[in-house]
């Protein structure tokens, strides 16, 4: 079934134009994607969604048309306050996205969203299986597009972006110097899974390491009188001037003023007292790969085979038996080694009854007899331990006595998953809550030998299961906004100062749980996150044909990091890194001064020491991070910026249009 939406007056239906981008899905990500591409980078797009609203997922509280339609038109209405649009078009930010229904991403779904014509499709379809179909189809119909593909299997993307891109090269009838017909296979759970486990951490310390670089930012509380702030390398964003109050908002794109700024200048920090902020605190290549936790192994280590209690016995029943052979050999004049022997055939009730011998001897025969009647047991119930360990390897943990310090992590879907493996590699404990036996992530928590808790946490006695009490922290991960809003009251009425981040997707709903939940509690921390909109920057930076390194939440807002060619930028180009820099746009942060003909994709270059000023051209290669301000960009350099959505976005979109030219 094919056809349109019931026409909205701030929804207009038109035919598809020629170099459009195409959305396809069925979940938060699609909608958020749209609004992306269409009042960030002012593209024109199509949005396919499917037409039955009970394959809509149940996080959204209106059907994926109507969520759809009241995003636009939220959006629409703050691009004309803003006076937004493409190039100074004042007209383009009421231009909505096409919105198409199809219960398919097959053949005459592609034909009616132009797909022959479109510059970009966009595959976001939470199965894995559909989304490949359909990629599979689209390079059929269009050699030349360009595919952003969602995946939650890292190893077959991997094949799949080889395959779709040798199909691409292999269609006849192309300039393959001109062909941009890239793929792009791109994970929510990977963007959003970093984000989400650093909330649960002491020190709000951000760690993006993607593609051979390293980033590190830190949430920085305001200095108190008559001190300075660690201003870092720079100042990458202000904090809500109402975070630390006990009424405040949690800052987003609608917070105005008292929002977060990102990238302020030098006048707005100096001027911007009482405001946290995030500072960066190095950029460097990564370091290789070390040795991580242990998560899970051939063979269980001993605690986990034998009972604590039947240890201790074990270890009684020794420390008896060499006080035996002790005494043997102090009694009777043997040696060591023949007093353990006899004490052992004593034991074992392998040796002939001492008579005659002398009385020590006789005493000593009739306690290692003793002892071995302690043993039998000992040895039986090791025995039934062993076989009921190997019994229940496959089978989950529950949570240990006297747990504590650890992250209670509710939902093991697809996000609960990677932040789970995240949370494990970073060695912190964790408990999970999954009311689904077959959930994704239940084999993962089996494996790493997490402790899971089978049940609906809105019922009485799941979360006191899990320990709450003793917990340091809750991520509420699970896909309905009401779950994790009910799990974090009741973990607040439980241990009012615990740290909670939650996953909501509606930011006018955020906000207010934000406010209700901060005034009721001013000294615990609160977070929430849409996976949707950590997400969706990477997508739509993919569907413009390039990739970013990594993504940094302030707040409800998101830092783009990413490697840009200075080359074609006229906001770049033959300016100096101070006059490059724009207020709430971008900042160059580090140089990659390696030979254009030997610089990587993956920026995974050694990284020089650090520099004298000015010094940056005199290196063969490297990233160089501390640029001297007077710095001159050339044409041939790339560089390592922090962006906002909309700074980047206009780099990219120009960009565009000069190669275009």
């Amino acid at each position: 079934m094919l056809g349109h939406v019931s026409p909205l007056p701030q929804q207009p239906q038109r035919s598809a134009s020629p170099g459009h981008m195409v959305v396809c899905g069925d979940d938060a990500l699609a909608q958020r994607l749209a609004v992306e591409l269409r009042y960030v980078y002012g593209e024109r797009v199509t949005l396919v969604l499917p037409p039955d609203p009970g394959t809509a997922r149940p996080e959204l509280p209106l059907t994926g048309r109507g969520r759809a339609a009241a995003l636009f038109g939220r959006m629409s209405s703050a691009m004309n306050r803003n006076g937004g649009g493409r190039d100074g078009d004042t007209n383009a930010g009421v231009e909505a996205v096409r919105i198409l229904q199809a219960a398919e991403p097959a053949d005459e779904a592609f034909e009616e969203a132009g797909i022959e014509t479109a510059a970009a499709l966009a595959l976001v379809y939470d199965d894995d299986e559909r989304n490949i179909r359909a990629a599979l189809t689209a390079r059929r119909l269009n050699p030349r597009l360009r595919l952003v593909i969602r995946l939650y299997n890292r190893k077959l993307g991997q094949h799949l972006e080889t395959l779709l891109d040798q199909a691409a090269v292999a269609s006849p009838g192309l300039d393959q110097q001109a062909l941009d017909a890239s793929t792009t296979v791109l994970s929510d759970a990977d963007t959003a899974a970093p984000a989400l486990a650093a909330t649960a951490l002491a020190g709000s310390s951000k760690v993006i390491q993607a593609e051979g670089l390293l980033l590190r930012a830190a949430e920085r509380t305001p200095p108190r009188d008559g001190q300075v702030a660690d201003p870092g390398l720079c100042t990458l964003a202000l904090l809500s001037s109402t975070t630390h109050d006990p009424a405040g908002t949690e800052g987003s794109d609608s917070s105005g003023d008292e929002g977060p700024r990102l990238l302020p200048d030098q006048a707005q920090v100096a001027a911007a007292t009482g405001r946290g902020t995030v500072v960066l605190e190095a950029v460097s290549q990564a370091a290789p790969a070390g040795r991580k936790p242990r998560m899970g192994g051939r063979g269980a280590p001993l605690s986990q085979v034998f009972s604590r209690r039947l240890r201790w016995s074990a270890l009684g029943v020794g420390l008896a038996v060499l006080g035996l052979a002790v005494a043997s050999s102090i009694t009777t004049g043997d040696n060591a080694l023949h007093a353990v022997y006899l004490t052992l055939l004593d034991l074992f009730a392998m040796g002939d009854p001492a008579i005659g011998d002398p009385t020590a001897r006789q005493i000593i025969q009739i306690l290692s007899g003793v002892a071995g009647l302690l043993l039998l047991p000992l040895l039986v119930a090791g025995v039934l331990e062993a076989f009921g360990s190997l019994r229940t390897a496959s089978a989950l943990r529950r949570p240990p006595r006297g747990l504590s310090g650890h992250v209670v992590l509710l939902g093991l879907g697809k996000i609960g998953t990677r932040v789970l493996v995240q949370l494990r590699e970073l060695g912190i404990p964790v408990v999970c809550v999954e009311d689904d036996p077959d959930a994704r992530g239940i084999p993962v928590a089996r494996r790493l030998h997490v402790p899971v808790v089978l049940g609906d946490v809105t019922q009485e006695g799941v979360l006191e299961a899990a320990k709450i009490r003793r917990s340091r922290a809750l991520l509420a991960l699970t896909s309905i906004d009401t779950t994790n809003l009910e799990a974090a009251l009741y973990a607040r009425s439980v241990k009012p100062n615990l740290r909670v981040t939650l996953r909501l997707f509606d930011d006018e709903f955020a906000t207010a749980v934000y406010r209700t939940l901060r005034t009721a509690h001013p000294q615990a921390l609160t977070r929430s996150r849409s996976v949707s909109h950590l997400a969706a920057p990477s997508f739509a930076v993919a569907m413009m044909g390039r990739q970013i390194l990594g993504a940094v939440p302030v707040e409800r807002k998101v830092m783009l990091f990413a490697a840009v060619e200075v080359a074609g930028h006229p906001q770049l180009e033959g300016r100096t890194v101070e006059q490059a820099f724009r207020a709430g746009a971008w900042r160059v942060l580090a140089l990659d001064v390696a030979p254009p003909a030997d610089r990587r994709p993956d920026l995974a270059a050694p990284v020089p020491p650090p520099q004298a000023p000015g010094a940056a051209a005199d290196h063969p290669g490297g990233l160089v991070w501390n640029l001297h301000p007077g710095y001159v960009l050339q044409p041939t350099d790339r560089v390592v910026i922090a962006a906002t959505r909309r700074g980047l976005a206009e780099l990219l979109r120009r960009h565009s249009t000069l190669s275009r030219r």
